[in-house]
């Protein structure tokens, strides 16, 4: 059985969960529902980031311990993606014991490689992204990302030694050259590493919120020296061999654009050196902006995904992030758009074709699947729509892939439209009515199966009303995706509105 293993970030907790963090999660969350539906054994891992200064001040600020801090925030995630029916495998947490023990045996082995060495650093510092730019790379003296200023650091630090892996990198992403993804990050990651790479600091000994260095307990480990690994604790490292080598390496790190060059430079660079493969492929999205801006607490333009569930539903809000806003460039919400798209797409197109089929079905069939199947253009718009899904979900493209889904629903409106089933009922053609109904139901079917990754309880809910058992992702692809595997004499259930219009 082929493995397939997807991570998203593990995102920081001096943060609530907001739109921003959702889209990727539920990116992750439909391509892993999709693998699965292939058969593949999936391993889906999300959770959140826990150490590092920010979050020692946060703490500090509320007059709490940054444990009790974290602990409040943590629960908040595990909630959200809970209310968004992420269906992850693992959710980590950077506090616990078993990612304290790994990071401690990763870091053991790179400073026994030789690859980490005692210095001094003084350089800018962002608190807010726990990074160093140089004068270049700040706006105006603040943090690019941010948009705040940055602290003057100087501190003894450990040093990864970077440097030693320009040509390594350069060597494995001409070997890989799919392995950051789309072109253009690739693009930005080689202009990067050919600038130049500087060893980096992956101690403080200014804070002890953190894992302490096994070598020298004084110094605990630079939050994004600690924070990267996770993605080999959930898998095993350091207390399960033979499920780490199962597991890794990873397929997809699913990230945003603004952390590109910690995954795709330094994480690469810090697997080598302790003998590991790097990722098969780092996907960097762009930024969800609202009004232009990103989103930040000191902006004040954050949205919690609850706010929008509340008005859209799981489905409309998990339909809405990966078909209107396309994964890889910057996109821009807008409510408006979002209650546009809802309408469009949900209620007129994929909610009224269920319902206009299923009440056909009751009205001229007596609510029950007929024998008979036309064979006519549907069955081939089903087809291509399969193909259409299996070519954009190979390159992440969520829009394409549902949007060829939304093409068959599209063409059996439109069958409908040519057939007019209502006049040949009327002229007593009872098998022709029977044929076209037929095909309608299997297109549901088809439509149904393949929106489950990204609609699962409309999808669900559409095939138990077309009489069928299970869930569509206990089916297997390509077999389910076959035409004609909708049983005649199936009881049907015309039911409520699926998705009823919203207004403005």
């Amino acid at each position: 059985m082929p493995r397939f293993y997807v991570t998203t970030p593990i995102y920081y907790v001096n943060d609530v969960p907001h739109i921003g963090h959702a889209y990727t999660t539920v990116a992750g969350d439909v391509l892993t529902r999709w693998r699965r539906l292939w058969g593949d054994e999936v391993f889906f891992l999300t959770g959140t980031d826990e150490h590092g200064l920010k979050v020692q001040r946060a703490a500090e600020a509320r007059g709490i311990t940054p444990k009790a801090l974290v602990d409040e925030t943590a629960a908040h995630f595990r909630d959200t993606w809970d209310g968004l029916d992420i269906a992850y495998d693992d959710f980590i947490r950077t506090t616990e014991p078993r990612h304290y023990a790994a990071v401690q045996k990763f870091l053991q082995t790179i400073y026994e490689a030789g690859d980490i060495e005692l210095g001094t650093y003084e350089g800018l510092y962002c608190v807010s992204c726990e990074a160093y730019y140089s004068e270049d790379e700040l706006v105006d003296g603040n943090c690019p990302i941010h948009m705040r200023p940055v602290e003057h650091v100087v501190e003894q630090n450990y040093f990864f030694k970077l440097s030693r892996y320009t040509d390594r990198l350069l060597a494995y992403y001409a070997e890989h050259p799919d392995a950051v993804q789309p072109e253009s990050r690739m693009n930005e990651v080689l202009g990067f590493i050919r600038g130049g790479l500087q060893d980096f600091s992956m101690s403080r000994t200014s804070i002890n919120w953190g894992v302490p260095l096994p070598w020298d307990p004084k110094h605990v480990a630079y939050v994004w020296a600690d924070a990267l690994f996770n993605y080999c604790t959930a898998v095993g490292y350091a207390t399960d061999e033979a499920r780490f080598a199962k597991w890794w390496p990873v397929d997809y790190h699913l990230v945003g654009k603004d952390i590109l060059r910690f995954h795709a430079v330094y994480w690469p660079a810090m697997l080598m050196a302790a003998g590991l493969e790097p990722p098969r492929c780092v996907f960097a999205h762009g930024w969800l902006l609202v009004g232009g801006e990103k989103m930040s607490k000191t902006r004040l333009n954050q949205i919690a995904p609850a706010d929008l569930v509340a008005d859209f539903g799981v489905d409309g809000f998990r339909y809405h992030f990966m078909v209107d806003q396309r994964f890889g460039p910057d996109g821009d919400f807008s409510y408006e758009a979002m209650v546009q798209r809802y309408n469009a797409d949900l209620a007129n197109n994929f909610g009224n074709l269920a319902n206009r089929v299923l009440n056909m079905a009751m009205n001229y069939c007596g609510g029950v699947v007929p024998d008979e199947r036309a064979d006519g253009p549907l069955r081939e718009a089903a087809a291509s729509a399969f193909a259409g899904q299996i070519d954009a979900l190979a390159r992440l493209d969520f829009a394409s892939g549902f949007g060829s889904v939304w093409d068959l629903i599209r063409a059996a409106n439109a069958y409908i439209e040519d057939t007019k089933p209502w006049e040949l009922n009327k002229q007593g053609d009872a098998d022709a009515v029977a044929r076209v109904v037929g095909d309608c139901l299997e297109s549901l079917r088809i439509v149904a199966l393949l929106a489950s990754p990204l609609i699962p309880n409309a999808a669900h809910e559409l095939w138990r009303r077309l009489g069928l058992t299970g869930r569509p992702e206990d089916e297997r692809l390509p077999e389910a995706a076959a035409w004609g595997r909708l049983p005649a004499g199936a009881s049907l259930d015309k039911g409520s509105p699926l998705f009823p219009r919203k207004e403005t």
